[in-house]
């Protein structure tokens, strides 16, 4: 990578340039939990180069996306893809507005990541007491403290480091910010200390580990088994050791419980 890349990729992370196993899983993952929600007005919230939007694309005319990353969100637009370039704390479209959103691995970038979290509270449709209709869909992917690795690089000596970083995640907050300020890591209490007071109540919330679809590039047999052997993993409670958190979260009216 350039200094301009590094820069990049420490401000704002990497977005999935290429479509592999691991993020067909996900959209897999994304279309169950939305059920026919997918197919009414979506937004992808932070979409990088727009590799999930234009899929989710396909289930519905009525998708969009955000990226505050100009260059990112200029290619993605030139795929045909409605794209606006905004802050996720500082979303342009109305209230009650969007069946189902989509933040993924987006929050611990951002610089307020309640804040984003209410924008998006904000645009997602409220549930119709008349017809029985429930609320919008919001699905965060967000990255696990409990992983070994820290996936985005470190800062060692003022200088940016790229790459996987093990147990950087384990040590204490005040240590482990210190090398990763640039971004958040979450355990499940404070994912629900971050939904605390909004409207909202969780569907379904689990750990999942990822494809290791790099390390199938180079080992074809030994990544693969590992990708069984870790996703296996996912049924038991060593999920916590999982890559990343997976929420589905369900607008409810203001004042009800945030979770359950």
């Amino acid at each position: 990578m350039s200094e301009r890349e590094l820069e990049k990729a420490a401000l704002r992370g990497e977005p999935s340039y290429v479509w592999r196993a691991g993020q067909e899983r996900r959209l897999e993952m994304i279309l169950q939990a939305a059920d026919i929600r997918a197919s009414g007005r979506v937004l992808d919230n932070g979409c990088g180069v727009g590799l999930y939007l234009k899929r989710l694309s396909k289930g519905t005319d009525q998708a969009f996306g955000t990226e505050l990353d100009f260059e990112r969100a200029k290619n993605a637009a030139e795929q045909g893809l409605k794209i606006t370039s905004s802050a996720a704390e500082n979303l342009p479209f109305p209230e009650n507005h969007f069946d189902l959103i989509l933040s993924h691995e987006v929050l611990e970038h951002v610089e307020d990541d309640r804040r984003a979290l209410e924008e998006m509270v904000r645009t997602l449709r409220r549930p119709e007491a008349v017809t029985g209709k429930p609320g919008g869909c919001l699905i965060l992917f967000l990255p696990n403290r409990g992983y070994p690795f820290e996936t985005h690089g470190i800062f060692l000596r003022g200088k940016y480091h790229f790459g996987n970083m093990p147990l950087i995640n384990y040590l204490p907050r005040f240590f482990r910010d210190r090398l990763a300020p640039h971004v958040r890591v979450y355990t499940a209490r404070d994912l629900q200390d971050l939904i605390q007071d909004l409207p909202l109540q969780i569907a379904h919330r689990t750990t999942i580990f990822g494809a290791y679809d790099n390390i199938i590039a180079r080992w074809p047999t030994i990544g693969r088994l590992l990708r069984t052997i870790l996703q296996a993993l996912e049924h038991t409670h060593l999920r916590i050791f999982g890559l990343s958190h997976f929420w589905v979260l369900e607008r409810t009216e203001e004042g009800s419980q945030s979770a359950h």
